[in-house]
């Protein structure tokens, strides 16, 4: 007799989650509690309720998190500049600890013994989802059926559907070749010739962003300000989290910005092919290094330039909820409190340039910085001694023949 009487499934409604929901009953005897999140996906999710009734879920949850998601995952994360091994701004792993966070939420809400999820053995996914439940609620159970079952193709998932009358879309001809996640910071394409990491992907792939070469030949202009690291208004109109991040997809798409094609480092041990756009976040990171440069302390930006990789890391590999992400996380938020002003920036095919910035919290000082009369701002003849004093390890070392 198994102790699992109640799961709370995180629940697309498609094909691997539905059979999920199946299997679960099946195989535990248990009640199954749906729930589905909007994080921006660019999909309906109220089809998700039909699909759960017309299986006989009593209990469903559908929930719109989109500003929550921006507000407390994608924002904090930009103000650590956070970008992995140098390319991929972790559109899929920021997702992840929200979700984590209301599946036991609701768990515990429902009275339910556990969460099951539809991520596969060999990914990321399954690690993010779990260490985030672990670390909210450490009591809870996990069910990862691709970990466990033996439905492992399309084929034999379609089966089990026809065996189980479950409602499934088969309109294989509308389908997209690639396994694709999205929210509304990203999408990401794996599977099929991206398998191949010498393959180029087909233009049609990209579903966010025309290609840099269709992009108008006229460049866009915008302006975002900014409040303590995050954006707060675009060309002047203030506008929610969520909507900035709409916003800025828009109009960096339009252009042909955001696309990227990475070969990663799995946590799981393996590397894997990639494609993703990004076109809002790319504009976000390009502007808030532009605001730092402003308003930023010289040692306090390097020392967060030094702490990005390890932070960047921690959001990959699913350690949101882990103490040194929260450490890592109240320096930089207390870094931000001066990173206030405007960025203007040309968007033109594929590029972001950063025409111009100014805040009332500059460091910049351009009596001091002139080429031209400083008025003695600056005495020139100071150069001289911090000069010697940075030379004198090096002359040191090379009078006893070590350099």
């Amino acid at each position: 007799m198994s102790d699992i009487n109640k799961v709370v499934l995180a629940y697309s409604g498609g094909l691997d989650t539905s059979v999920i929901a199946k299997w679960l009953t099946q195989t535990y005897g248990c009640e199954v509690v749906t729930f589905t999140a909007d994080i921006g996906q660019g999909e309906e999710v109220e089809p998700a309720r039909t699909k759960a009734e017309a299986m006989g879920i009593k209990e469903i949850y559908i929930e719109d998190l989109r500003e929550e998601f921006v507000r407390d995952y994608v924002n904090p994360m930009f103000r650590a500049n956070a970008i992995y091994e140098g390319e991929y701004l972790l559109g899929t792993s920021i997702a992840r600890p929200l979700i984590a966070k209301r599946l036991v939420e609701i768990a515990a809400e429902t009275g339910a013994d556990a969460i099951s999820h539809g991520a596969t053995g060999k990914g990321n996914d399954q690690v993010r989802f779990e260490l985030g439940a672990y670390a909210l609620s450490p009591g809870i159970k996990v069910i990862a059926p691709w970990r466990d079952w033996d439905l492992n193709s399309r084929d034999k998932l379609l089966a089990y559907c026809a065996a189980n009358d479950i409602p499934v879309e088969k309109k294989r001809g509308t389908k997209s070749p690639y396994s694709m996640d999205a929210n509304l910071l990203h999408i990401s394409y794996e599977g099929d010739v991206l398998e191949d990491p010498g393959a180029e992907p087909e233009d049609a792939m990209w579903l966010w962003s025309v290609s840099p070469e269709k992009a108008p030949d006229v460049a866009t202009y915008i302006e975002l300000e900014y409040e303590r690291g995050d954006i707060v208004a675009i060309d002047g109109e203030k506008m929610s989290p969520a909507k900035v991040l709409e916003q800025l997809n828009r109009v960096a798409g339009a252009n042909g910005i955001g696309r990227a094609d990475i070969v990663e480092n799995r946590y799981v041990g393996m590397k894997s092919r990639g494609c993703y756009e990004t076109p809002g976040g790319t504009v976000m990171l390009k502007a808030h290094r532009a605001i730092e440069s402003l308003t930023l302390d010289r040692e306090l930006a390097h020392l967060k330039d030094d702490l990005m990789p390890r932070y960047a890391t921690l959001v990959y590999n699913g350690y949101w909820f882990a103490p040194e992400r929260y450490a890592l996380q109240a320096m930089i938020d207390e870094s931000q409190k001066f990173v206030n002003g405007r960025v203007r920036l040309k968007l033109y095919k594929g590029n972001v340039i950063v025409v111009g910035r100014d805040s009332e919290n500059s460091l910049f000082d351009e009596d001091i910085a002139t080429f031209e009369e400083d008025a003695g701002a600056y005495n020139q003849g100071d150069a001289e001694g911090f000069i010697k004093l940075n030379a004198l390890r090096l002359r040191i070392a090379a009078l006893k023949g070590r350099l």
